[in-house]
């Protein structure tokens, strides 16, 4: 992935968006291009046009911390988006890591055997999925029938046909999981299995690559998710993110419906009718080479 001047790119593409009107800019006549002009944002941040045109154009290194939050301010950014802009601005330095297999821990595949009335599942930042339940298998695809590299969640939401039949709100998923790649390069710059993951996907899939040059970036620690079964239909799941310590860039997802809800009764109907009840209790782990 090339990152040059992706500070640049990042703070076009966050002024694009933004209606001049809005911003309190009134527009006498028509613009050749989509949101603020660059002397505009340099107004609203309060510093000087040419200094952020050197900021655009990469030639401005390191910008304190008082522009950007002014930038922050300026362009509108959220929390994770001010996040991003500030890694973007002070790089991480590390090296690149030799591949190794990664794997969640026992204790976490056994614990996650244990929530059979739930899907849950253990996945690191480039969505690969480390560990799962049964009825995580049954929400999203068969982990153990695939290889250690397919079992991953961005590569089954752009590439594989079936996930538009699984996700009702497809294209949200689409943008979330695009935006969560983003979020992760940017922390992760020399991550040969990341870089490799999304080099896949902006070959093979246009919308990953129309998405990505959108550079919109996301981190979704909750939220509903929808999904469909072609044994029980519809089902609006929460979702919990849960940062995990100690484990390097490791979180547990867990889906739960609402109590005495629709979705509740179909979870359990599949739960009774897809698993055994010898392997409802069976923890699944497989490792996967970064």
């Amino acid at each position: 992935m090339d990152d040059r001047n992706e500070l640049g790119r990042f703070l076009k593409s966050r002024r694009a968006r933004l209606d001049p009107a809005r911003a309190g800019i009134e527009v006498i006549s028509r613009r050749r291009v989509a949101g603020l002009r660059r002397e505009e944002v340099a107004a609203l941040a309060g510093i000087s046009v040419e200094y952020y045109v050197r900021l655009e154009q990469g030639r401005a290194q390191r910008p304190s911390e008082g522009v950007l939050d002014s930038l922050a301010r300026a362009l509108e950014l959220d929390d994770v988006e001010r996040r991003y802009l500030e890694g973007l601005a002070n790089p991480r330095t590390s090296t690149p890591r030799a591949p190794r297999a990664e794997r969640a821990r026992t204790e976490l595949a056994q614990l996650l055997g244990m929530m059979d009335r739930i899907p849950a599942l253990v996945i690191n930042h480039r969505m690969d999925v480390l560990a799962w339940n049964h009825l995580s298998r049954q929400l999203f695809f068969d982990f153990p029938a695939t290889t250690p590299k397919d079992r991953n969640l961005a590569r089954f939401g752009f590439l594989s046909p079936e996930s538009q039949n699984r996700f009702v709100d497809w294209h949200d998923v689409q943008r979330a999981t695009a935006g969560a790649l983003r979020l992760a390069a940017s922390r992760h710059p020399n991550d040969e299995a990341l870089a490799t993951l999304l080099g896949e996907l902006t070959m093979k899939s246009e919308v990953f690559r129309t998405l990505w040059a959108g550079r919109d970036v996301k981190q979704r620690t909750h939220g509903t998710k929808r999904f469909r079964h072609p044994v029980v239909g519809e089902l609006a799941l929460r979702f919990e993110n849960f940062e995990l310590p100690g484990e390097a860039d490791q979180r547990l997802v867990t889906f739960s419906p609402e109590p005495a809800s629709p979705a509740a009764a179909a979870l359990e109907l599949l739960m009774m009718w897809t698993a055994p009840p010898a392997e409802r209790t069976q923890p699944h782990q497989e490792p996967v080479t970064d």
